[in-house]
């Protein structure tokens, strides 16, 4: 008799591309800062909205997007941003998408300090992920320490839509921090 995978609790049933995200991505350290820079555009649309409602866009922020090259969304146009306004495959509010060109020129400037946003961002964590503990969802704070001087430090650097909650997410979803509970079967991986 097969046993049922236990997962964390905010997975739920029968959204096989939830589960898919959350067995294969949620939690997997990132290294790669085209990947980074997807998760932070996503996070971003996300703020005030599910991260299923995300999810679910998520190939048509691909596209608007440029794949999520910074350095072509750092080029955007006005014009071009306005177009992407008009389509519906992404969350089409004004001050999200022009945040994404805006994120992605500060986003070259850290790289270019820093030699990749990758080192960067791992420096916030000591260079290894932080592995909390959970039993159940309760136990999983909204924000830290170390999501809110990353905020902080984002917000310097002309970076919007990274409000510490939202650099948690960012930072869970990445690996940075392993927020799985510990009955879930991602918890020792």
């Amino acid at each position: 008799m097969s046993k049922e995978k236990i997962r964390c609790g905010w997975v739920g049933t029968g959204k096989p591309f939830y589960e898919e995200y959350h067995d294969t991505e949620w939690g997997v350290p990132v290294h790669d800062d085209r990947k980074h820079f997807e998760f932070l555009i996503l996070e971003g649309a996300q703020a005030g909205l599910s991260w299923e409602t995300i999810l679910k866009r998520r190939e048509g922020y691909r596209k608007a997007f440029c794949n999520f090259d910074p350095k072509k969304v750092a080029k955007l146009t006005d014009a071009d941003l306005e177009k992407r306004l008009l389509d519906p495959a992404i969350i089409r509010n004004r001050l999200k998408v022009f945040a994404t060109r805006k994120n992605a020129i500060a986003f070259l400037e850290i790289q270019k300090e820093f030699g990749s946003f990758d080192a960067y961002i791992w420096g916030f964590v000591g260079g290894k992920p932080i592995k909390n503990s959970p039993k159940t969802l309760k136990d999983i704070p909204p924000r830290s320490a170390e999501s809110d001087a990353l905020s902080k430090d984002l917000k310097k650097r002309g970076m919007t839509f990274v409000g510490s909650v939202i650099m948690y997410a960012h930072m869970q979803a990445t690996g940075l921090i392993n927020d799985h509970i510990v009955s879930c079967f991602r918890y020792k991986r």
